[in-house]
């Protein structure tokens, strides 16, 4: 009787230990539940990030550009208003109105405005004895509005005025009238 032994060269434990090698073994799934989402790759995860952040950029862009803007001047008061002169004004007096950038003198029976705006940056100069004084940069103007001191180039212009009975009178910011010019009371 041959021996299958030694004359094959193998024998029936290494039949079963190479049939044990060829065959892997695969790994028993986990049980899971129906309910369960399955595990999303990472570069999906990241590529469906990166939609949505591009979403939410373009939707909040929209949406911010939806929103109307509010105005980021303030409407300035008419250039033209009504001033009443007060009882009390003695000749050769300034009265500057509250919130307006205009003096307006009595003169005897006359009546004129001179805008209190410096000529040399804009500065709102303001009423001294003998005339007017920029506190920004030095000038000194006279009470017609002329330049008594630099560095302002030019004296102060003078203002329409129209008397419209009584003590009251309608003055005009925007428009600018010769030095010298008066309205009779």
């Amino acid at each position: 009787m041959p021996c299958r032994r030694h004359c094959h060269g193998t024998s029936d434990l290494s039949n079963r230990v190479e049939d044990n090698m060829t065959t892997e073994a695969k790994p028993t799934p986990i049980a899971r539940s129906r309910l369960e989402p399955e595990a999303m790759p990472r570069r999906d995860f990241l590529g469906l990030a990166a939609w949505w952040s591009a979403a939410a950029a373009l939707l909040f862009g929209f949406l911010g550009s939806m929103r109307l803007p509010k105005a980021a001047v303030l409407p300035s008061p008419s250039k033209k208003f009504k001033v009443t002169l007060p009882a009390s004004l003695a000749s050769g007096q300034s009265y500057v109105p509250p919130g307006r950038s205009v003096a307006v003198y009595k003169d005897g029976s006359q009546v004129y405005a001179v805008s209190t705006i410096c000529t040399h940056l804009g500065c709102i100069v303001k009423g001294t004895e003998g005339g007017f004084d920029c506190p920004c940069h030095g000038s000194k103007f006279n009470k017609d509005g002329s330049v008594a001191k630099g560095p302002a180039p030019k004296g102060l212009p003078w203002l329409e005025v129209k008397h419209v009975g009584g003590d009251n009178f309608l003055i005009d910011e925007g428009k600018t009238v010769a030095v010298g010019t008066t309205v009779t009371v």
